[in-house]
This record gives C-alpha cells, structure tokens and sequence, in this order.
C-alpha cells in the first residue's frame, strides 16, 4: 500500500480533541519546522533520496516524512508523485519559495511563515505582498445590491425598478 494512503488514514483519522491527536500533530508541527528551518538555510540546494533517506536526514519517521512531502508537494518546482510513494520511491524537494511562503499563508501555519529564516529569503515587503495576495483571493467579496430605485446597472437612465428588474 502507498505511503500517502496510509499517512492520509491515520493523520486524519485521528480525533484532534484527544490527549493522542493533539500529541501526535504537536510531534508533527515540530518535525515539520525542524524540517523547514534546514530547507530554508539553504534554499537553492536541491534535496533529493528515497523517502527513508530523507527521513533519516532529517531525524524522523517515514510516516512524518510522507506527511511533510505531502505538504509541501504543491509548493515545488516539480511536484513528486506522491500518490505512488513507497519507502524507496527517490523524491525531489526543489523549493518555489514565494509559492512556499502563499501556502504557508493559505494554511494559516503561523509558526512556518514567521521563521527567521524567511527574513534572509523574501524583503519584508515582499512577504507582505505575498501575504496580501494569498489572503484576498480566499476572500468573496459580493457586488453591491441595486435597490429598486437606483438606476439601472444597464446604463438607460431609467430607475432599476422600470427597467432591468422585472426583465
């Protein structure tokens, strides 16, 4: 069975409200910042190895290992096919920072976007930018509602309620 599978059943099967859940993502969070804080030291570096490998590299399990390439997959230069991933299946981390930094956002992983490692990578303001930008495009923003005395939004001059409204 994939690796992805059997992280995706367990990860998510597991009630975040026990004392077991909240200590297993805990141990997830930290394993996953660990992780980052030495990818973002040297971000040009391409990783590559076996799925085992790089859990040995990073000091982890292969569970926490498949888990952090499932995260951080939509933020590479070229994804890894995770979905077929075994133990010996040979991934690639090549890093698209800007694209890292929106998901961290979009994710709401606040103790991943404020590493100190970012502020050597991406200008304050850049951050700010991207921070912005990944915020307002999960926000709907609704038009504003043409009362039925307001003129038409179709330009002929007339009140909405004698033109468009009852079309």
């Amino acid at each position: 069975m994939a690796l992805l599978k059997d992280w995706r059943e367990y990860a998510y099967g597991l009630d975040d409200r026990t004392p077991e859940g909240k200590q297993f993502w805990l141990n997830y969070f930290g394993v996953e910042q660990g992780i980052y804080k030495q990818l973002l030291k040297n971000p040009e570096e391409v990783v590559t190895g076996t799925v085992k490998e790089l859990a040995e590299k990073y000091e982890t399990t292969v569970q926490l290992m498949t888990g952090f390439l499932d995260g951080i997959d939509e933020s590479l230069k070229t994804p890894n096919n995770i979905e077929e991933m075994e133990e010996d299946t040979v991934v690639s981390i090549d890093i698209d920072l800007e694209k890292l930094y929106m998901n961290m956002v979009g994710c709401n992983a606040e103790w991943l976007y404020e590493l100190e490692e970012w502020n050597d990578l991406l200008s304050a303001e850049r951050r700010k930018e991207l921070y912005k930008t990944e915020k307002s495009s999960r926000t709907v923003v609704k038009p504003a509602k043409v009362g039925r005395n307001d003129p038409c939004p179709c330009g002929s001059g007339r009140k909405y309620k004698q033109c468009c409204m009852n079309k």
